[in-house]
């Protein structure tokens, strides 16, 4: 089956009120083009799903979102690098929902597994345990945190085939894997697509059972130099 698409197509699929996973951390591997054409369709009322907020600044990444004033509630378990994000909770605009960073990791990675939840001492007695459930195990207490799922996760890779197979590259590789597997349908955007057994098997980093479609973004260069832009304007790089 030829998973690959056009990423106008697989727009059609997003609707209002959807709730999506993004891949990346602070904006590295981050599927940046699904993201310009999420801007451009305008869909509203979406509660997103990223580990951390968005890279540093009000027009790259998801902030691109917060800024079409697209977002109803954001899930992370860091949400202070997006100050468009804050100013909208600060007003009432969006939601916000916290979890510890591994926690939201396992919930999501519970999704894609079936399973019904995982257990984690992390958050007992803080006020990360209101409203759920505990267990004690061998004297020690547990939370139960339930599986966390998406209609929809973008995920960024280095190459795709044309099955669905995804290969990631150095750091791009973080959540986007757990991410490909909590969703109902999942899009990744890779720098390059190629034909079956052009991605070593031992490469694979997120096979195709996990991914509905596969569609073009940015060339590895291109991509590059994206960042590059980026991180020079800011300051990070000279």
């Amino acid at each position: 089956m030829n998973k690959v698409m056009d990423l106008d197509e697989v727009m059609e699929k997003v609707h209002d009120g959807a709730t999506i996973m993004f891949g990346g951390f602070l904006g590295v591997g981050a599927p940046l083009k699904a993201i310009d054409k999420l801007v451009e369709k305008g869909v509203k009322d979406l509660t997103i799903i990223s580990i951390v907020n968005a890279y540093p600044g009000q027009d790259f990444d998801i902030a691109r979102l917060y800024k079409n004033k697209q977002v109803k509630k954001l899930i992370t378990a860091h949400s202070s690098t997006c100050q468009l994000a804050l100013e909208q909770f600060k007003n009432g605009d969006i939601e916000i929902e916290y979890f510890p960073m591994g926690s939201l990791v396992e919930k999501i990675r519970a999704a894609g597994s079936g399973l019904g939840g995982v257990l984690t001492p992390t958050g007992v007695g803080t006020l990360v345990e209101e409203g759920k459930q505990k267990l004690i195990i061998e004297g020690k207490m547990y939370l139960i945190e339930l599986p966390l799922k998406a209609d929809f996760a973008f995920i960024k890779g280095y190459k795709g085939d044309r099955l669905g197979n995804i290969q990631y590259r150095g750091l791009a590789i973080n959540t986007n894997p757990i991410m490909a597997m909590g969703a109902d349908y999942t899009v990744a955007e890779v720098n390059e697509i190629v034909d079956v057994g052009g991605i070593e098997p031992e490469c694979v980093g997120t096979p195709s059972v996990f991914v509905q479609a596969v569609v073009q973004g940015y060339s590895f260069d291109e991509h590059k130099q994206v960042y590059t832009d980026l991180w020079v304007n800011s300051k990070q790089l000279k």
